[in-house]
């Protein structure tokens, strides 16, 4: 390869996880993901996991006993009354992200809320009032975009290598067995709210808001929808195509692409991992990552909080609370053409 076509990538500016302040950090909800992100922090960060909380004390005390956390509770107020937790991780199923957020506010407590942030677009406005109106920090808990990658990326948008983005493409599909909880209705099931986040939020990330959305679905069963499509339009100016699916393994890639040239996004594309950029005028690029997963990749936005509530701030400039909302309200329309509702809401 000659010079000519040698592209030089800009450095990420995410700080390494590790320097971050120490904050003592209370989790609710010990599933599948508060073990990943306990096990991220504990490894890359110096944050502190005090406290975690369960329905039932047998279960939190065994997350407790696994991870060697000081204090496990058999409900949620008995931790969020502690004083030995500065921030609350909310990491409950999504139908219970609403109620527990408001509740660790009410009780003073910082709040980091595993995607998404709410059920629904109004949800998510009342806890960003609320945060606002007591003055403590709220943050959705976005992995995807605290990772160096995705500032390496921002970086080139903001730079114009790519030139006016016309078109983004994702998807995010996984084939689930009918016994998981994304087929329970009750636990607002279905591909949108575990998967179709990341590309809705990837496109408004590139491009805000859209000015129409177009959506259709196809069911699972009869109780719960198995898989949308969605075209996101900003009028005269771009469009995005977007897929989820429970039914099926899909490449789980996505591509940002303008008139001067596209970023292309390796599986899986909201995890860390590499992305090529190639330039209409011949030069390209290839960035790494290391590929470690939720590991590797939930450190980095417990260490935003840290930084963020220490310095005395109320939201992250990285994942603001108004994206959130901003891709719930997209949520929201794609939900209400296909004709999707969810349990709770309100």
């Amino acid at each position: 390869m000659t010079s000519s076509t040698v592209l030089e990538l800009p450095r990420t500016r995410v700080p390494d996880p590790v320097d971050a302040p120490t904050l003592r950090w209370g989790i609710l909800g010990p599933g599948w993901i508060a073990q990943r992100f306990v096990e991220s922090l504990q490894r890359n960060t110096a944050q502190e996991v005090t406290a975690v909380a369960s329905r039932g004390l047998t279960r939190a005390q065994a997350f407790a006993d696994n991870w060697g956390i000081r204090r496990a509770h058999g409900n949620y107020d008995a931790l969020l009354a502690s004083e030995d937790v500065d921030v609350v991780y909310v990491a409950t199923p999504h139908t219970a992200h609403f109620d527990c957020a408001m509740a660790a506010l009410d009780h003073g407590k910082h709040v980091v809320i595993e995607k998404p942030l709410a059920l629904n677009g109004a949800q998510g406005r009342a806890i960003q009032e609320r945060a606002a109106a007591l003055g403590l920090f709220c943050m959705e808990a976005m992995w995807t975009s605290f990772l160096p990658k995705f500032d390496v990326i921002d970086q080139i948008l903001e730079a114009g290598l790519l030139g006016t983005i016309r078109t983004v493409l994702a998807d995010h599909g996984e084939r689930f067995e009918t016994d998981h909880r994304i087929y329970d209705p009750a636990l607002a099931g279905g591909p949108l709210l575990d998967l179709g986040t990341y590309p809705v939020s990837l496109a408004y990330r590139v491009l805000g808001v859209p000015t129409a959305v177009a959506a259709l679905g196809e069911p699972a069963n009869d109780m719960v929808n198995g898989q949308i499509s969605a075209v996101l339009s900003w009028a005269g100016i771009a469009q995005a195509s977007l897929n989820t699916t429970i039914l099926a393994d899909t490449p789980n890639t996505a591509s940002i692409c303008g008139d001067k040239g596209m970023i292309v996004l390796d599986s899986t594309f909201y995890r860390p991992g590499a992305f090529t950029v190639r330039l209409g005028d011949g030069r390209s690029a290839r960035y790494d990552d290391p590929v470690d997963g939720y590991v590797g990749g939930l450190a980095f936005e417990a260490a935003e909080a840290a930084r963020r509530i220490t310095a005395g701030d109320i939201e992250s400039p990285v994942h603001p609370l108004d994206a959130a909302i901003a891709t719930l309200d997209i949520l929201d329309e794609i939900r209400r053409q296909v004709g999707i509702t969810f349990p709770g809401e309100g």
